[in-house]
């Protein structure tokens, strides 16, 4: 296995694609995680984390459409969820950046 930090800091990166494409951000880190799993160190770690990460955001969302009738909570919770959606995939490329394990809080491992 070969060390790429590159690869991985695009892999966290790659899900801001959904800010233009709204499903490029799931797609693309799938792809590199399923191609690069057994070929780059840590990317079957940093993989994993981004797919769970996604799934249970995806679901957040889910929760969040009928909450919108009950006072609105549902807004604020799409507000919560594009935060999470903008600043853990940053944070998370910093980390792989400096050799460090991926953290998305929240998340959960669908994936193992």
């Amino acid at each position: 296995m070969k060390e790429n930090k590159q690869l991985l800091v695009l892999t966290h990166l790659s899900q801001l694609l959904d800010l233009v494409t709204l499903i490029g951000g799931f797609i693309v880190p799938l792809i590199l995680w399923v191609t690069n799993k057994d070929q780059v160190q840590d990317m079957d770690e940093h993989g994993k984390s981004i797919l769970n990460f996604r799934i249970t955001m995806f679901l957040y969302v889910l929760i969040c459409i009928p909450l919108i009738l009950f006072f609105g909570l549902g807004l604020l919770g799409f507000f919560i969820i594009g935060i999470f959606y903008f600043i853990f995939p940053i944070i998370n490329a910093i980390k792989a950046s400096n050799n460090q394990e991926p953290s998305y809080p929240f998340s959960i491992a669908f994936i193992r």
